[in-house]
């Protein structure tokens, strides 16, 4: 008997036209807010609205902050004043403040509108701060506790107080008068704890923490080496003013990647999805680096103008060129992908520059041996053998394999050395990734080439 398999998307879709609409209710408020806003996306339109109203508003909200900027937007636009600001009240305020970062203006006006006050100005603190900045991504709704309480009536005010919060599993205290950070606790700590046993005797005093500025990667890379669920964001005066919770510093280390991808295949970064971005959007982003690589690549041209005659006395090289511009490219993106990598995670500074060029210095002797000898057998028993091809002699493979080494040597040099002159000077390192490296090895290759060649075959230029 054949199995029949039904996706919950066609189930929704059956239940809306047979107008089962408590079945549909039940089925959407036992779901997940990724996988309902991953649902809503396969909708038309108008079902998306209707749907949406089913749900119970702090699913509602928790749906509407996994959706894409593109449904948000037309949710907005289909809601009442008094949905949106049903929503906007269940929001958090850093969620709030992503989504209205995406909005266009006219959007932005009405939820700042349906903002409560309170929240409205908290809303506006965050947008005060640099794009990219831990205050960008931070929240300001946790939990506040005070060094001279009891355990008990740390528990008390986490009770009246943490149902609004975004994380109530790590408390920072802060100092009465100053609000300066004085340390952190956990729930754990204060559930096994004495009723009478005060907070400051129980808290961790050496809190690391981030200030509102610091880059939201760097954070990031907090979240990854500490395994942190939260992270304490203070102002340059140490004074507690938010925090940054995993789920913030997740999305920040997709975006990055996704980023620094991006660059690394000389394309201008867009934060949409694939599909959700135009064909002229697409363009635009691709075009400005292909024409700066194509004029760029013009040396090559003019080296390979300026070895014409040599060329034409040794025609057989030609066939090697792009066998030895492949090999370079290759070499020289394996080098810079790694050393942009582990420059993303912090594992190397530009302090560490000769112990790198030591080591691909290594690398690249031995990879370029291994090629050459690869490539001699090859031009020797398949080219002039088995090809019968007697312009591929010993001195002509020697010139090929020797080029190989020395390629092989410069391109991994290049490709490791790069990015991290471009993070000493300012630039983003992924940016000095594979097509400039590429172009810039393809012409030292080529020259390289032909030196050797005008030596080892007596060619004149």
């Amino acid at each position: 008997m054949e199995k029949v398999s039904v996706t919950i998307t066609e189930t929704i879709k059956v239940l809306l036209e047979e107008k089962k609409f408590r079945t549909l209710r039940d089925i959407l408020t036992t779901m997940n807010s990724a996988d309902l806003a991953a649902l809503f996306e396969e909708l038309q339109d108008e079902k998306i609205t209707f749907l949406f109203r089913m749900l119970p508003k702090e699913l509602a909200a928790e749906t509407f902050v996994e959706m894409d900027e593109d449904t948000q937007e037309m949710l907005i636009h289909s809601f009442s004043d008094s949905e949106l600001k049903e929503i906007v009240d269940e929001l958090y305020v850093d969620d709030a403040v992503d989504i209205i970062e995406e909005m266009p203006a006219n959007v932005v006006k009405r939820i700042i509108r349906q903002a409560d006050p309170e929240t409205r100005k908290e809303i506006n603190e965050l947008l005060k701060y640099p794009e990219d900045s831990a205050g960008s991504i931070m929240t300001t709704e946790f939990v506040t506790l005070r060094p001279k309480m009891t355990a008990e009536e740390a528990i008390k005010r986490i009770r009246r107080t943490g149902i609004d919060k975004e994380t109530i599993y790590t408390c920072y205290v802060a100092d009465d008068k100053t609000g300066k950070l004085a340390g952190i606790i956990s729930i754990r700590t204060l559930l096994i704890a004495e009723d009478d046993e005060v907070v400051e005797d129980l808290m961790e005093t050496n809190v690391i923490s981030v200030n509102t500025l610091d880059d939201q990667e760097d954070v990031a890379h907090l979240f990854n080496k500490y395994n942190f669920l939260a992270l304490p964001v203070v102002d340059t005066e140490n004074r507690l003013v938010g925090i940054v919770t995993v789920d913030d510093a997740i999305d920040v280390m997709e975006e990055e990647t996704t980023e620094d991808m991006q660059k690394m295949a000389a394309i201008t970064p867009t934060d949409k999805p694939y599909l959700k971005v135009g064909v002229i959007e697409t363009w635009k982003s691709r075009i400005p680096w292909l024409l700066v690589l194509m004029i760029s690549a013009t040396f090559t041209g003019m080296i390979i103008t300026f070895y014409e005659d040599a060329l034409a006395t040794s025609v057989v090289l030609s066939a090697f060129i792009p066998m030895l511009m492949d090999t370079g490219g290759n070499s020289g993106s394996q080098a810079s992908v790694t050393v942009i990598r582990s420059l993303s995670l912090g594992e190397i500074g530009f302090k560490d520059v000769p112990k790198i060029i030591f080591k691909e210095s290594r690398v690249a002797i031995l990879c370029g041996a291994v090629l050459a000898v690869a490539n001699f057998a090859k031009m020797m028993l398949i080219d002039n053998m088995l090809m019968s091809n007697p312009a591929v002699t010993v001195p002509v493979a020697m010139v090929v394999c020797l080029t190989l080494v020395v390629t092989v040597f410069v391109a991994k040099i290049i490709g490791c050395t790069l990015p991290l002159l471009a993070k000493k000077i300012g630039f983003d390192p992924a940016v000095m990734a594979s097509p400039f490296i590429t172009t810039l090895v393809d012409a030292i290759s080529l020259f390289v080439y032909f030196q050797i060649a005008t030596h080892l075959l007596g060619i004149q230029v």
